[in-house]
C-alpha cells in the first residue's frame, strides 16, 4: 500500500464517527447510554444515602 493511501485511509477513520450503534431502542449512541448509566448510579446513591439518613 502506497503512503498516500495509508494517509487517506488514516485520515477517513479519525474523521468519520463509529457506524456501530449500541442495539438499544431508547437510544441512537452509545454516549446516551454511558450518560444513562452515569445519571442512574448517582441516582441509587443518592437514594441509598437517603434511605440510610432516614431509617
Amino acid at each position: 500500500m502506497s503512503e498516500p493511501e495509508k494517509s487517506a485511509l488514516r485520515s477517513k477513520r479519525s474523521t468519520s464517527e463509529p457506524d456501530e450503534s449500541p442495539g438499544v431502542p431508547a437510544f441512537r449512541t452509545w454516549r446516551g447510554v454511558y450518560w444513562f448509566v452515569l445519571a442512574w448510579f448517582v441516582a441509587c446513591v443518592i437514594g441509598l444515602t437517603l434511605l440510610t439518613r432516614f431509617t
